[in-house]
C-alpha cells in the first residue's frame, strides 16, 4: 500500500510540474502575440524564479491569474517586464575588464576618423558612463559614438538622466581607480539633494534607444560591442541567435565583450573570432 500511495504522489508531482511548465508556456506566449515582447527562448529556471517572484508580490494564486492581469492591466505588464530584465550593474564593473579595454583595446582604434560601440542591454547606464569617462581620458570621446539599448523602457529612461545614488560613490570610486582611472573620480559629477549627476558632457555623445535582441535586427556596424551578462539568461537557442546578431553587428577586427560566465566557444560562431583576453572575455573578430 505505501509503495502505491508513494507512486501516486509521484504521478501527482509529475502532473502539477507539467501544469505548471504549460502556464508557464502560455503565459509567454500570450505577453508576445499580445505584447511583442518574446521571452519565450529564456532560461527557464530564470523565467520560473521571476514569475514566482511576481505572484508572490501581488498575492496571486495560479500562473493563470496572473496571465489574466497580464492582459487587462498594462501595470502588471510593466512590472513583469522589469522583473524579466533585471541585471545588476555598477560603475567600472569588473575593473580588470575595463583595464583591459583601456590598456589592450582602445589603442587599437585610436586611428579611427569614427568610433562606434555599442553597450547591449545598459540597464540604468552604470557601465556606459563608464565607457565615456574611459574614452575621456583616452582623448577619443568626442569622436566616438556610444550606443546603449535595452528592451526595457524605464531602464532606458533611467539612464538618460544620468543620475546615482551617492551611497554607490565609494565603491564606484575604488572600481574607477582599479580599472586605470587617472583623474579624481568627483572630477565627473555633482552632488545634487543625496545623488550625484554626472557632467552633461559625458551624454553628449550617447545615443539611448530601445533594442530587443531577440526580435530586433542589427541597425549599425561597430567596432567595440559590450554584451556582458546578458545571454546568461538566455537558453542555447536564444544565445545562438544573440551571437549571430553579435556578429553581424561587428566590424572585421571589431571587439566583442562578454560577461565572465559567458564565451564565443561552443557557438557557431567560435570560428570567426580570436581569443583577444580570454580571461576577461575579450573577443577579436577575424573574418
Amino acid at each position: 500500500m505505501g509503495s502505491i500511495i508513494t507512486d501516486r504522489m509521484k504521478l501527482l508531482k509529475t502532473n502539477d510540474q507539467e501544469l505548471e511548465k504549460i502556464e508557464i508556456d502560455l503565459l509567454l506566449e500570450g505577453i508576445y502575440r499580445y505584447y511583442g515582447y518574446d521571452f519565450r527562448n529564456y532560461a527557464y529556471s530564470f523565467i520560473k524564479r521571476r514569475i514566482f517572484h511576481r505572484l508572490s508580490l501581488e498575492k496571486l494564486t495560479s500562473i493563470s491569474a496572473l496571465l489574466d492581469k497580464v492582459f487587462h492591466e498594462s501595470s502588471i505588464m510593466d512590472k513583469l517586464l522589469s522583473d524579466f530584465s533585471i541585471m545588476v550593474t555598477e560603475m567600472f564593473r569588473d575593473p580588470t575588464f575595463f583595464r583591459a579595454l583601456r590598456k589592450q583595446v582602445i589603442p587599437s582604434i585610436t586611428s579611427y576618423p569614427e568610433i562606434r560601440i555599442w553597450h547591449v542591454g545598459c540597464s540604468s547606464g552604470e557601465e556606459v558612463f563608464s565607457m565615456a569617462i574611459l574614452l575621456h581620458e583616452e582623448g577619443l570621446l568626442e569622436k566616438a559614438k556610444i550606443y546603449a539599448t535595452d528592451i526595457n523602457i524605464k531602464n532606458l529612461e533611467s539612464a538618460k538622466q544620468g543620475i546615482l545614488p551617492i551611497e554607490k560613490m565609494q565603491l564606484y570610486t575604488r572600481n574607477y581607480i582599479q580599472s586605470g582611472g587617472i583623474r579624481a573620480f568627483s572630477e565627473y559629477y555633482h552632488v545634487k539633494h543625496e545623488q550625484v549627476v554626472f557632467q552633461p558632457f559625458l551624454k553628449k555623445n550617447i545615443v539611448f534607444a530601445q533594442h530587443n535582441l531577440v526580435t530586433d535586427q542589427s541597425f549599425n556596424e561597430f567596432h567595440i560591442i559590450i554584451c556582458r551578462n546578458v545571454m546568461i539568461y538566455f537558453n542555447k537557442q536564444l544565445q545562438n541567435h544573440v551571437h549571430r546578431l553579435l556578429y553581424d553587428s561587428l566590424g572585421l577586427n571589431g571587439f566583442l565583450g562578454l560577461g565572465h560566465r559567458e564565451e564565443v566557444r561552443f557557438t557557431s560562431y567560435a570560428e570567426f573570432y580570436n581569443e583577444f583576453n580570454p580571461e576577461e572575455k575579450l573577443y577579436k573578430k577575424i573574418k
